[in-house]
């Protein structure tokens, strides 16, 4: 199933507060997949805070994205 996510926002710790086409907000840790490429550049903070919607996920400059079954996949439900 794939969910758009419809907006973003930063959290402390690398997290991102997600809402998705269905109106669910989730939140999800980048913190994983920091110590991977492409995703290890988002460790600037000055760079992770740059995030924004495009395309139904998640994306920051120099083409890092990440994929919106994975952000919903693995990410918790928020109250």
């Amino acid at each position: 199933m794939l969910i758009d996510v419809i907006s973003v926002r930063v959290l402390p710790k690398y997290q991102l507060e997600l809402e998705f086409k269905n109106r669910e907000r989730r939140k999800f840790d980048m913190r994983p997949l920091l110590s991977m490429k492409p995703w290890d550049r988002l460790a600037n903070p000055v760079l992770f805070d740059q995030v924004k919607v495009d395309y139904g996920t998640v994306v920051w400059p120099r083409a890092i994205d990440v994929a919106p079954e994975t952000l919903y996949d693995g990410s918790i439900p928020i109250d």
